[in-house]
């Protein structure tokens, strides 16, 4: 699937994924722009699954801006939380929630489980639009394997990432080199699945 103009307008407003999609897609000579440069008012998130939320987001995207949109939805499933916090990932501590607030909560809400009742995986849907009534819209998913520490490590990434931790990689994700939690994270799976479609 060619995109209109090499761009693509990624239906989120957080710079940490923007960031990482931009990275990801540089080899396809595919220039992701954020919906911020069109004004695209962020839509409420009512959909029950990850899916549901990223096709209305890519759907917004791509009517205001008039590009193939691509809408991401992703969050942390905590298995000791039955799937907490999930498609309420980013607003987990409140509406207006820091990542340092649902970091907090999380903690709070798992303190003194063993290390092996804490695990947890963090899922990616990505959803890429042709155009905002495109029927057949190109669905990925990428599902990351961990468990939640008792404490953050590490600098980089952004969320719950000084949190999440790799146990083959025996690293956290904000502990990983772009480069090496793009080949292994939720979403570099997802942009993966994504782009053999793309090429397919």
């Amino acid at each position: 699937m060619a995109l209109d103009g090499g761009k693509l307008v990624l239906a989120s407003g957080n710079k940490g994924k923007l960031r990482e999609l931009a990275h990801m897609l540089e080899p396809l000579h595919i220039e992701v722009v954020s919906q911020a440069e069109f004004d695209v008012t962020p839509v409420e998130e009512t959909g029950l699954t990850f899916v549901e939320n990223a096709l209305l987001k890519a759907r917004e995207a791509s009517r205001v801006s008039g590009l193939p949109a691509l809408g991401d939805d992703s969050g942390l499933v905590v298995d000791a939380l039955d799937g907490r916090p999930g498609i309420y990932s980013s607003r987990f501590a409140g509406e207006s929630a820091s990542d340092a607030d649902n970091n907090d909560k999380l903690l709070a809400e798992l303190v003194d489980l063993p290390m092996e009742r804490r695990t947890a995986h963090f899922h990616c849907c990505l959803v890429l639009l042709r155009q905002e009534a495109d029927p057949v819209p190109i669905i990925a998913e990428g599902i990351w394997h961990g468990h939640i520490l008792e404490a953050p490590r590490g600098e980089g990434g952004f969320g719950y990432d000084p949190l999440f931790h790799d146990r083959k990689l025996g690293a956290t994700a904000a502990e990983l080199p772009m480069e090496e939690k793009a080949r292994v994270s939720h979403r570099g799976l997802a942009l993966a699945a994504l782009v053999e479609q793309l090429n397919g």
